[in-house]
C-alpha cells in the first residue's frame, strides 16, 4: 500500500473487516520508527508492519547475545556479535511487500525522530522515555513506550492534546427497524421485537423510511435515552406528524476528542493506571513505582539485579518505598517487587508476544484514528509463572551458559529448561494462533529435548488471504500445507525443535492416527481452532486421556484464552447456548427485512442451483438405490429432489434444463432472474396485497415484514447483467459448457430469449411463520404429489445413462470464478426489491462468507497469555489461583484476567464426582483373558461399591438385565450389539454406567474400558 494507489484487499482481506478502508488509507500514509530490536521491539515491528503503515523503521545500536535468542524470532547463532536491526531487516521486509522497511543503526536524536508521526521505544531508559516523550509532545507525535522485565511488563501512550478518535470501539453501528414512534415530549421509539437495540445513554441516530411521521427523516441525528431493551426516548415530537408505519434508526458514531499528558507529568498520576487482573487488585499501582525504581538501580549500578539475588531485591524494595513515601499507596506488594527484581535479567517470548500485541495496536491506532488508544499506563505480570513453592528454587542455577535459552534460564533456573525440552505436545491447527504459538514453543524451547517431541496438524492449505496474519507463511507458500511449511519455518528459528507436521482434520475419522496410545504419550495439547465443534471434540478427547489443554481464540480485536487442567478447572465443554441468530426460514423466503437476509437467501439459492442439485445428479447416476433412499426423506422433499434431478438431466428440447450450448444457458439463467425477482413476488403481493389487513385489523405488511416490488429486466441496468452473467456461467460450469463475460454478445443472445408469461395463482399458499411451515411438511402428501412422484421414478429410470455433472464448492477469495459476482448481484436485487439498503462486494463477502475478521495484534497477544499458562503446566502448579483465564479487547482497552471455574461436581449414591473422575478398568488380567460382561459388573461392584443395573455404549445397550450376556467378553457384547467390529485403533472403551443405587442420576462417571 504504501499509502498510495488501491487497498490489496486479497492480502488485507481479514484485517479490513476490523479496520475498515478508510482506517487503513489513513495508516498507509503514516511512518513509524520501533527503537529496539530485541524480543519486544521484533514483536512490535512484525504487527505494525503486516498491519500496513506506509514505512517502518528499526533502530537498534545493539548487537546480537545470546540471550537475545529467547525472544528474538529472526537473530540465528550466526548473528551473534552483528547489529540487531540489521540481522532483523530481511525478515521484517518480506512481511509485507506494501510496507518500506529499514533499518537505522544509529543513535536515537531529536532529527531522526522528527522524521516519523508514530514512535515506539523498547528497552529503554527512563531518561530517554522523559526526553523523548517531551519532544514527541511538542510535535504532536504520537509516543508509546513498551518494556518487559522477566514476567512483568509496561505500557504508556502519550497522543498529544485534541487527539480524535474518529470511531470509539470499532462496532458496526447498529440498525434498529422501528414498531413504532409515539407523538409526546419526549418521543418514545420501540423497535421491532426481533433484536434488542444494544444502544446506551448518549448515542445518536439517524431516522429513515420512517411513514407519516416523516420529519424524522429530514433531521440530523439525534441523542437518545434508553428505557430498555427494545425501545428509547429521542426529541420532542408532539409538532410533528402522526406515525403510520415503518421506519430505520441507524446509529451514528461520533467523534471524541481525548488529552493525553507528557510522560514526566503522567508517572505522577495514578488515575492513569488501567486495572486488568482480578486476582490482583493493586499490582498494577506497586508495578508503576517498581518500573521507575528498576530504571535508578540500572543508572546507579550500571546492570539489571542478579537472578534471584536477595541484596539486590531488598535495594529495589528500599527504592520503592522511597517512592511510596511521596505517591502514598495504601497497598504496596514488596513481594511482586521482589519477585520483579528476581527475574528482570530475563527476556521471555511469551512477555513480548502479549506486550508486542499490544504496543502494536496502540500503534494502529495513533494511525487510523480508530479504537480508544490507552489512557495511559498499562501494567501486566505473570509472576504466578514462578514455583509455587519458592523453596524448589533453590537447586536451580541461573547464571548464562551460553544458550539460546540464557534469558528464560535466568528466570526459571536451567531444570525447568530440561522439562520444557523433554514435553511431548500436540498443536491442533497451524492458522493464525497456531503460527504464534508454534513461534513461541521454538522460542522456549518445548519439545526441543532429546525426549521432546511437537506434533502439529492442520487440514488446510496456504491461501493469500493468510499472509497478512500467519506471519510464518510468504506468498511462494500459497497452496501448501500450513502445518508443514509452518513446521519448516520454526525449525530454522530453532534448529533443536523436533516437530512433526500432519495433515489431518481431528475428528472420529482420525481417531486411528490420534489413539489411545498417541493421546497418553501426550503431556499437553494446545487448540489453535477456528470453530466450536472442533473445539468441543478435542476438549472431550482430552477429558478422556486426562490431558491439560490450552484454548484460545480471537474475533477482530477480541480474544480469549482458557486452560483446562485435569481435576482443577472446568472443562471448554459444550457451549453455553448456541447462537439464537439464526435466521428464520419464513424471512429468508418472504419478508427479509436485513442485507443479512438477502445474502443468507442468496448463498442458499448458490448451494442449491449449483452444488446440491448437481451432486444430487451424480448420486442418482452412481447409486441404484438414490430414488428408494430419496422416498424415505417424505414425499414433498422426494418430489422436490427428484424434479430437480429429471430436470437437471433433461435437455431443453424435451421440457428440461440441460443445456446444448451456452445460448441455453443464458436463456436459463435471464429466466431464473425472471422468477426470482418478478414471478416470485408478484405472488407474494397476490397472495398478500399491499393493502392487506391482519386478523385484529393491523397492517400485513408492517415492523419488520417490508412491502416489496418487482423489479422488471433492464439489459443495461448493471445489476441486472451482473446476475445473467454470473449465473449463466457457473450454470454453464456445472454441465461442463464454456462461457463468456462479453456482455455485448450476451444482450444479443437475451434479446432472443423468450421468457414465458407468468400469471399469479390464487392455490398456492405462502407462509407467514416458520411453525405454519413445518406444520405443512409433516403433512400426508395428497394423491397429486404420490401420482407425480410414480411419473418420476419412470422418467428418470431411462436417465441413467447421462453424463455426470461438475458441483461447485462455494470459494468467496477467488474473485474470478463468479461465485461472489452471483451472491453480491442476488443479494442487492433482492434488497432492492425490498427497499434494504444494498451492500457492497467487500461487506457481502464478510456475511456471505462467513469470515472472521482477523488481525495480527489480538493473535500474538492471546498466544502469548497461552504460552503463559503453559509455562504454569509444566510448572504442575497445583492452586487454582495460580492460573488464568482471560478476555481481551484490544480496540477499548478492556482486559479481564481472572481465575478458571472449579468443575461442577455431581452425586451418586452420596459420593460426590467431577467430569474428571471414573472408572478405569483393565480389561486383561494378568493371565491376558479378557474380562466377561459378568466380571465388569463384578469388578465395579467390589472396587466403588456400586451396582449397575445398566450399560450403554454411544447409544447401544450392553446390559439392562440380559442375563444371556453376563458370561460373554465385553468386547464380544459391544460387536454384537454393534453390528460392528471395534476398530483396531481402539484401545479404550467409554462405557456410561446407570446405578441401582442412584437410577435417576443425570451425570455419571463414565467406565474407561481398557481392551489390550
Amino acid at each position: 500500500m504504501a499509502g498510495t494507489g488501491e487497498l490489496d484487499e486479497g492480502f488485507y482481506s481479514r484485517q479490513l473487516y476490523v479496520l475498515g478502508h478508510d482506517a487503513m488509507h489513513r495508516m498507509g500514509t503514516v511512518n513509524v520508527l520501533i527503537a529496539g530490536m530485541r524480543g519486544l521491539g521484533v514483536e512490535i515491528a512484525k504487527n505494525v508492519i503486516l498491519s500496513g503503515v506506509k514505512s517502518v523503521t528499526v533502530q537498534d545500536e545493539g548487537q546480537a547475545a545470546w540471550s537475545d535468542l529467547s525472544s528474538q524470532f529472526y537473530l540465528q547463532e550466526s548473528h551473534l556479535g552483528q547489529n540487531r536491526a540489521t540481522c532483523s531487516l530481511p525478515q521484517l521486509s518480506a512481511l509485507n511487500p506494501h510496507v518500506r522497511v529499514s533499518a537505522h543503526t544509529g543513535p536515537l536524536d531529536e532529527d531522526l525522530l522528527l522524521q516519523f508521526q508514530v514512535v515506539v521505544l523498547t528497552d529503554s531508559s527512563l531518561d530517554d522515555q522523559k526526553r523523548f516523550g517531551e519532544l514527541c509532545h511538542l510535535h504532536g507525535i504520537q509516543f508509546i513506550v513498551a518494556d518487559t522485565k522477566g514476567l512483568c511488563g509496561q505500557l504508556f501512550c502519550d497522543f498529544g492534546e485534541n487527539f480524535e478518535v474518529l470511531d470509539r470501539d470499532g462496532e458496526t453501528p447498529a440498525t434498529i427497524m422501528i414498531e413504532r414512534i409515539t407523538k409526546e415530549n419526549p418521543g418514545l421509539v420501540v423497535c421491532t421485537d426481533d433484536q434488542k437495540h444494544g444502544l446506551s445513554d448518549g448515542c445518536k441516530v439517524s431516522f429513515s423510511e420512517v411513514q407519516g411521521m416523516t420529519e424524522l427523516n429530514s433531521i440530523g441525528p439525534v441523542e437518545i435515552k434508553v428505557c430498555g431493551q427494545y425501545s428509547f426516548t429521542i426529541c420532542d415530537t408532539s409538532a410533528f406528524s402522526e406515525y403510520e408505519r415503518g421506519g430505520v434508526a441507524t446509529e451514528v458514531k461520533q467523534p471524541v476528542q481525548l488529552n493525553f499528558k507528557p510522560l514526566s507529568e503522567a508517572l505522577l498520576d495514578h488515575q492513569l493506571l488501567v486495572f486488568n487482573d482480578f486476582g490482583k487488585m493493586s499490582r498494577h499501582n506497586t508495578l508503576h513505582l517498581a518500573f521507575q525504581a528498576l530504571h535508578s538501580f540500572v543508572k546507579e549500578e550500571q546492570r539489571h539485579p542478579l537472578s534471584w539475588s536477595q541484596s539486590d531485591a531488598d535495594s529495589l524494595v528500599a527504592m520503592v518505598r522511597k517512592l511510596n513515601a511521596t505517591a502514598q499507596l495504601e497497598e504496596l506488594d514488596e513481594d511482586a517487587v521482589r519477585r520483579l527484581s528476581y527475574t528482570a535479567r530475563g527476556d521471555l517470548a511469551p512477555m513480548n508476544a502479549f506486550f508486542g500485541g499490544l504496543a502494536a495496536q496502540e500503534v494502529i491506532k495513533a494511525c487510523s484514528r480508530k479504537f480508544t488508544p490507552l489512557q495511559q499506563w498499562f501494567y501486566f505480570d505473570a509472576l504466578e509463572c514462578l514455583p509455587e513453592e519458592e523453596g524448589q528454587l533453590e537447586e536451580c542455577s541461573f547464571s548464562p551458559r551460553g544458550t539460546r535459552y540464557d534469558a528464560q534460564i535466568a528466570v526459571f533456573g536451567s531444570a525447568f529448561q530440561e522439562r520444557l525440552g523433554k514435553q511431548k505436545y500436540f498443536l491442533v491447527g497451524a492458522g493464525a494462533i497456531g503460527c504464534e504459538l508454534l513461534k513461541n514453543f521454538a522460542l522456549i524451547g518445548l519439545g526441543a529435548g532429546e525426549e521432546g517431541h511437537i506434533t502439529v496438524t492442520d487440514m488446510d492449505f496456504i491461501e493469500r488471504s493468510n499472509l497478512n496474519r500467519q506471519f510464518l507463511f510468504r506468498s511462494q507458500d500459497i497452496g501448501k500445507p500450513k502445518s508443514e511449511i509452518a513446521a519448516k519455518a520454526v525449525r530454522e528459528m530453532n534448529p533443536q525443535i523436533k516437530i512433526t507436521a500432519h495433515q489431518n482434520r481431528l475428528d472420529a475419522d482420525s481417531e486411528g492416527v490420534y489413539d489411545y496410545n498417541f493421546f497418553m504419550g501426550l503431556d499437553g495439547v494446545a487448540a489453535a481452532l477456528d470453530n466450536v465443534d472442533a473445539r468441543v471434540y478435542l476438549d472431550g478427547r482430552c477429558v478422556q486421556h486426562q490431558k491439560s489443554l490450552l484454548e484460545g481464540g480471537t474475533l477482530g480485536s477480541k480474544g480469549h484464552t482458557l486452560v483446562v487442567v485435569p481435576h482443577l478447572t472446568e472443562s471448554y465443554g459444550q457451549p453455553k447456548s448456541r447462537s439464537t441468530n439464526a435466521i428464520p426460514l419464513c424471512t429468508l423466503k418472504n419478508f427479509p427485512h436485513r442485507i443479512e437476509h438477502t445474502l443468507q437467501w442468496a448463498r442458499d439459492q448458490f448451494e442449491g442451483l449449483f452444488k446440491q442439485t448437481p451432486e444430487n445428479v451424480n448420486l442418482f447416476l452412481r447409486e441404484p438405490g438414490f430414488v428408494e433412499r430419496t422416498l424415505t426423506n417424505g414425499d414433498t422433499e422426494a418430489l422436490e429432489i427428484l424434479e430437480g434431478v429429471w430436470s437437471s438431466l433433461q435437455g431443453v428440447e424435451s421440457g428440461g434444463k440441460r443445456p446444448k450450448n451456452w445460448e441455453d444457458c443464458v436463456s436459463w439463467a435471464r429466466c431464473k432472474w425472471e422468477t426470482l425477482f418478478n414471478n416470485d413476488i408478484c405472488q407474494l403481493l397476490h397472495c398478500f396485497p399491499p393493502g392487506q389487513v391482519t386478523s385484529n385489523g393491523l397492517p400485513f405488511w408492517s415492523g419488520t415484514k417490508r412491502c416489496p416490488h418487482p423489479l422488471t429486466f433492464d439489459p443495461n441496468n448493471v445489476i441486472h447483467m451482473d446476475y445473467v452473467v454470473a449465473a449463466a456461467n457457473l450454470y454453464g460450469h456445472i454441465y461442463g459448457v464454456k462461457g463468456t463475460t462479453d456482455r455485448n454478445s450476451i444482450r444479443e443472445i437475451l434479446a432472443r430469449v423468450k421468457v414465458p408469461s407468468f400469471t399469479p395463482k390464487s392455490s398456492v399458499k405462502i407462509h407467514t411463520t416458520d411453525e405454519e411451515l413445518e406444520k405443512d411438511r409433516k403433512k400426508e402428501s395428497d394423491d397429486n404429489e404420490k401420482a407425480q412422484l410414480e411419473e418420476l421414478k419412470g422418467k428418470l429410470s431411462s436417465l441413467r445413462s447421462s453424463a455426470q455433472m461438475c458441483p461447485i464448492d462455494f470459494e468467496k477469495d477467488d474473485d474470478s470464478n463468479f461465485h461472489m459476482d452471483y451472491i453480491v448481484a442476488a443479494s442487492n436485487l433482492r434488497a432492492e426489491i425490498y427497499d434494504i439498503p444494498a451492500a457492497d462486494r467487500h461487506q457481502s463477502k464478510r456475511i456471505a462468507g462467513r469470515i472472521i475478521p482477523a488481525i495480527a495484534t489480538t493473535t500474538a497477544a492471546v498466544a502469548g497469555l497461552m504460552c503463559l499458562e503453559l509455562f504454569k503446566l509444566i510448572q504442575s502448579h497445583k492452586k487454582i489461583s495460580s492460573y488464568r483465564t482471560a478476555y481481551l479487547n484490544l480496540a477499548v482497552q478492556y482486559f479481564v484476567l481472572s481465575q478458571p471455574s472449579r468443575p461442577q461436581d455431581f452425586e451418586v449414591a452420596g459420593k460426590k464426582y467431577t467430569l474428571w473422575d471414573d472408572f478405569l478398568v483393565e480389561g486383561r488380567g494378568s493371565n491376558q483373558q479378557e474380562m466377561t460382561l459378568g466380571d465388569l459388573l463384578q469388578h465395579i461392584k467390589e472396587k466403588c461399591d456400586l451396582k449397575v443395573c445398566s450399560l450403554f455404549y454411544g447409544s447401544a445397550i450392553l446390559y439392562n438385565g440380559h442375563e444371556d450376556r453376563l458370561q460373554k467378553r465385553v468386547s464380544d457384547v459391544v460387536k454384537m450389539v454393534t453390528k460392528a467390529d471395534i476398530p483396531p485403533h481402539k484401545k479404550m472403551l467409554e462405557l456410561i454406567p446407570s446405578f441401582s443405587e442412584d437410577e435417576d442420576c443425570e451425570m455419571v462417571p463414565s467406565i474407561r474400558y481398557i481392551l489390550y
